[in-house]
């Protein structure tokens, strides 16, 4: 795994694998001089619908003949792609972990229905601003 978001390029755009740097929000490495070299050689714009972005932690499910650039992005910029790029169900409940740094009614059954959904206990303590021990606890 690598601490570095991937920029690729599908052979077929209607693949469901990662999410156009657009829906992600701006990100600004779109605008560094790698990246619009990169998409200058691979002749795409940022616009193209070939064009995807994975975060670190799924980049492994590239195709190993898709053109690639590694690429830094902020905490912000990597909390939206994530969201982003979550299943509708696993984004919905993302949003509840986040509204949930507001309010703490059903906290406990809350963090329990997202561990069960799949969601990682370090992107629950980063969604919410739990400590990973009281998200762990919740559990049982």
């Amino acid at each position: 795994m690598t601490d570095d978001a991937y920029l690729f390029l599908l052979d077929d755009p209607a693949v469901p694998l990662g999410v156009p740097p657009s829906v992600a929000g701006e990100l600004s490495c779109m605008d560094t001089p790698a990246v619009r070299a990169w998409l200058d050689a691979q002749g795409v714009t940022t616009t193209s619908p070939a064009l995807r972005i994975l975060p670190p932690e799924q980049t492994a499910a590239i195709p190993e003949q898709a053109e690639r650039l590694p690429v830094p992005l902020s905490e912000a910029e990597l909390s939206r792609l994530r969201h982003h790029n979550a299943p509708e169900a696993v984004a919905r409940l993302e949003e509840e972990l986040l509204a949930y740094r507001d309010c703490t009614d059903g906290r406990d059954t809350l963090l329990r229905r997202a561990l069960a959904a799949g969601i990682p206990l370090a992107r629950i303590v980063e969604l919410t601003g739990e400590e990973p021990a009281a998200v762990a606890a919740s559990s049982g």
